[in-house]
């Protein structure tokens, strides 16, 4: 977005700023079809295990059942890899791209604060938010967990719902130029995600080429790194041990909650 002249009134730029940022009023069938995709982007996005592989007719099917929008046709590209690919192979590459990869993590406070004081805050917020709206997780995964912060979108509507989002999106658009630099098929998720989003800005892609570049904050107070093997890391390999794997926010009619997870 082109900076606006300094000549205009602060309370304007202010305003056309957060007009530019806000989502699109949307219908009552816009909203349920925006809600949908975010729904099937949480659980595409969760760890493929056996139930969630024997589901993926139904996920296609309601793929291609989505409203046609930019996003919708993204996760058809995935679903299409989705439903093809061998369950096992399906498992190994979604613990080399989101476990063992610290710039495909899907962490997402971890983009924005790194390793520091600030990440603890920031998690905490992100849970009183989830508990202001009458939402928990259940305790099986951190608030920031890409698919929670997706179910969230979906439960509480593209206001605040999709705040958490928004305040990301770097985050995001890393996850999905190391997944597009992997030649990974999530890159399509990735993709539908940023669809939903208000365009970046020139500060935004300045942001990321930074992050790319430098990684985030560093400064280690107890909390568990998520990964980093791999070429074109954040560390070096075996610095940091990758999370253990906790339960889905939310799994489809005919699965059950993940109990045993890619070790």
């Amino acid at each position: 977005m082109t900076p606006m002249p300094s000549t205009i009134p602060a309370v304007v730029r202010t305003r056309v700023r957060a007009a530019v940022r806000r989502p699109a009023r949307l219908t009552p069938e816009e909203a349920a079809g925006r809600a949908l995709t975010l729904r099937i982007a949480s659980l595409l996005l969760q760890y493929p295990d056996s139930e969630l592989a024997a589901a993926r007719p139904e996920l296609t099917a309601a793929v291609k059942a989505l409203p046609v929008t930019p996003a919708a046709e993204h996760l058809a590209e995935f679903t299409d890899w989705f439903a093809a690919e061998d369950p096992e192979a399906l498992e190994r590459h979604y613990v080399e791209m989101f476990d063992l990869r610290r710039k495909s993590s899907l962490y997402l406070t971890y983009y924005l604060h790194g390793d520091t004081r600030r990440r603890g805050m920031a998690l905490l917020t992100l849970n009183q938010r989830y508990r202001a709206a009458g939402w928990s997780t259940g305790g099986g995964e951190l608030p920031d967990h890409l698919p929670v912060v997706l179910e969230f979108a979906a439960l509480a509507g593209p206001g605040g719902g999709e705040a958490p989002l928004r305040q990301h999106r770097r985050g995001l658009e890393l996850i999905h130029r190391a997944l597009t630099d992997a030649d990974s098929p999530y890159r399509y998720l990735l993709a539908a995600l940023l669809t939903l989003l208000p365009p970046p800005t020139e500060e935004d892609r300045a942001a990321v080429d930074r992050l790319a570049a430098e990684g985030p904050p560093d400064e280690e107070v107890g909390l568990d790194p998520y990964g980093t093997y791999g070429e074109g890391e954040f560390a070096p390999p075996g610095t940091f041990v990758p999370p253990v794997p906790a339960a889905p926010t939310r799994v489809p009619p005919t699965a059950t909650s993940r109990t045993e997870g890619h070790r």
